[in-house]
């Protein structure tokens, strides 16, 4: 079911679809693939919205940096120095967070109008074409981005992209979970199956090798009180696989409330939220980005992001959500 959400100031208008099924109800725009709002019950019944978002059209567009609910494209995450060389040749982006390129540049996925259809009683089609050149990046890129709720009522994103030209990809999710559905969320306790982590420098490039979590803060093996201080990326133990396995869960004890994460993606990163600013608090939601990891194109020892003619890019994560 879609609905007249608002227009942009060139007379684009922007739409919102609701799908709903076994006690989830998900509201997705048109404008940035945003996801606006998860509605799921706490132990008790109650619902509540658990990610953070704005209830008008102006408050993205007044408040873009934070990428609330956004989905992230070409690039998710920071590439060192906003340029790469693929292929001998070398690509020049902008550096929106200087020095570094973030998140596909100023004018990325999260702030472009798509094509949505419903392809179902409980799920939507997005999709869209990327010139080439785009924001500096190589390649004419056709993406298409599913969401949907199984049976369970969990949230399923399936992402496809294929290209004319070599060039790199690496798309997700930006939503802010607050299983409280209010205040912050530091009590959130946060299980993450990675027995590694990317060290990163004053900018958040990774920086070095993988670095081993035991003993310190990063250790997210066995569930631990959230708090804050992370964006980092977690290399997940199981590394890519063709369908979405469990990496992650979140909860919240004083509603019951629990979020899983699963992904054919290789890393997790790990945002606490601390830099946001009003209408938020610091740290009123933490942001779990299912991706490859920051710089990949600089870092040939690290999963490749390229994607050429021929291949389809792949990528699936699924939200779930339950109370105990």
């Amino acid at each position: 079911m879609s609905e007249h959400f608002g227009t942009l100031s060139d007379g684009t208008p922007v739409h919102r679809w609701t799908l709903e099924r076994a006690g989830t109800r998900v509201r997705v725009l048109s404008y940035g693939g945003i996801v606006q709002s998860v509605e799921v019950p706490d132990r008790d019944g109650r619902t509540a919205d658990v990610v953070l978002g704005f209830a008008e059209l102006a408050g993205y567009l007044d408040h873009p940096e934070p990428f609330l609910g956004a989905l992230i494209g070409r690039y998710a995450n920071r590439i060192a120095d906003a340029r790469f060389t693929l292929d001998g040749r070398t690509y020049e982006l902008a550096p929106n967070n200087a020095p570094n390129s973030l998140h596909g540049g100023p004018l990325g996925f999260d702030k472009v109008v798509w094509d949505v259809e419903e392809t179902g009683p409980h799920a939507v089609r997005l999709s869209r074409v990327s010139p080439d050149g785009e924001e500096g990046f190589p390649g004419r890129l056709e993406v298409s981005v599913t969401y949907a709720l199984d049976a369970s009522g969990a949230l399923r994103i399936a992402y496809e992209a294929t290209t004319d030209a070599p060039t790199v990809v690496n798309l997700t999710n930006h939503s802010y979970f607050n299983l409280a559905g209010s205040s912050v969320a530091t009590d959130h306790e946060l299980r993450v199956a990675a027995s590694r982590y990317t060290p990163v420098d004053d900018t958040l490039i990774p920086v070095g090798e993988p670095a081993d979590v035991s003993g310190s803060r990063f250790d997210l093996r066995t569930s631990r009180k959230a708090g804050g201080g992370y964006d980092h990326n977690f290399v997940l133990d199981k590394g890519v696989t063709a369908g979405p396995e469990e990496v992650a869960e979140l909860h919240d004890p004083a509603s019951g409330r629990v979020l899983t994460v699963s992904t054919t993606e290789p890393g997790l990163q790990v945002y606490t939220a601390d830099h946001l600013s009003a209408p938020f608090s610091p740290c009123a939601g933490i942001a779990l980005e299912t991706q490859h990891f920051p710089d990949s194109p600089n870092r040939p020892d690290f999963p490749s992001t390229v994607l050429r003619p021929g291949e389809v890019y792949r990528s699936e994560t699924v939200y779930g959500f339950s109370a105990r």
